[in-house]
């Protein structure tokens, strides 16, 4: 129905093409394109804002898994093209953010039903949507990203204090890790294994309520804490938060990973980074060769650290 309701504003979407050059500009006049797109002049704000994010997620495709032979094929990059545009008029509180592409991408690889993927994409989106929500004084990760502050301060001082001395106590570059969930600092396999174990082991019974009832969510997992029998139902670090109390979203698997992978540079960082674009440009040089069950295990053991000594504290 989404679809439809698309391809009657911009007949391109389902034809196994996609754009990547804008189709109104931004007062709405169609621009000419040999009969693909827009014939008329866009009113309404909304539909507007839709149309002018087109051609940037096109251009955010071509960019997506170039490596992979799964998109030397256009009409594949059209079916990740297809439910990132119908996404983005669906979500019009966060519309299209770049990023989105790497999270939707492997859904589109592994799915070939099209809507199977789109709605395995929006459900993943019910969890990760506020990574992606910017404004101009904040970024949607910044919580998860002053948690690995506190995390590494607590379980590696040195390497803490070393971070704050360069002016980077913020962890911006830490940035993409949480954004795009490692998708850039693991291989396509290993990024894919991340999520599962991931996932699975940030599992817990309320999940699904918690997505469809956001207010009510926290009220059920602290009234529950202590329910033995429900607490085998929970992953296990889900399971290890809730005992000791920390159910904040922020405290997600994701940010002990991403300490995980720090301190996999621990020494480099405090050999060479001599400033900020130092720290930058070692974090960034991580691209798909790190050890995804090795990130994993050193994530659990700084979680364990981390609450033992959260906890003397």
């Amino acid at each position: 129905m989404w679809k439809t309701e698309c391809q009657n504003m911009v007949p391109v979407i389902g034809s196994g093409k996609f754009i990547t050059t804008p189709i109104i500009t931004d007062d709405g006049q169609p621009i000419e394109d040999g009969g693909w797109h827009v014939t008329s002049a866009v009113a309404d704000k909304k539909v507007a804002q839709w149309m002018l994010s087109l051609h940037q997620i096109g251009l955010d495709v071509v960019r997506t898994d170039r490596a992979l032979t799964f998109y030397e094929n256009e009409t594949n990059q059209a079916k990740l093209w297809d439910v990132l545009a119908i996404y983005s008029w669906v979500d019009d509180d966060i519309g299209y953010v770049q990023g989105m592409n790497d999270i939707c991408s492997p859904m589109v690889i592994l799915l070939e039903n099209e809507a199977d993927a789109f709605w395995c994409f929006e459900r993943a989106m019910r969890k990760l949507r506020e990574n992606f929500r910017c404004s101009t004084n904040s970024i949607g990760v910044q919580s998860q990203l002053s948690t690995l502050s506190q995390v590494i301060r607590t379980v590696d001082p040195k390497l803490h204090q070393h971070l704050e001395d360069l002016d980077g106590g913020e962890y911006l570059f830490a940035f993409r890790m949480l954004m795009v969930l490692f998708r850039r600092e693991f291989s396509f396999i290993d990024a894919l294994y991340l999520w599962e174990v991931m996932w699975a082991m940030e599992y817990n019974p309320n999940i699904f309520s918690s997505y469809e009832l956001p207010s009510t969510a926290s009220d059920s997992n602290s009234a529950q804490t202590f329910d033995q029998k429900l607490l085998k139902q929970y992953g296990k670090f889900e399971r290890i938060n809730v005992k000791n109390g920390h159910t904040d979203k922020n405290s997600a698997l994701a940010v002990y990973l991403a300490a995980s992978v720090l301190e996999s540079k621990n020494k480099v960082i405090l050999k060479e980074a001599k400033g900020l674009d130092d720290v930058v440009k070692i974090m960034g040089d991580i691209t798909g060769n790190l050890d995804a069950k090795k990130a994993c295990k050193e994530a659990l053991k700084i979680q364990d650290k981390y609450l033992k000594k959260a906890k003397k504290s």
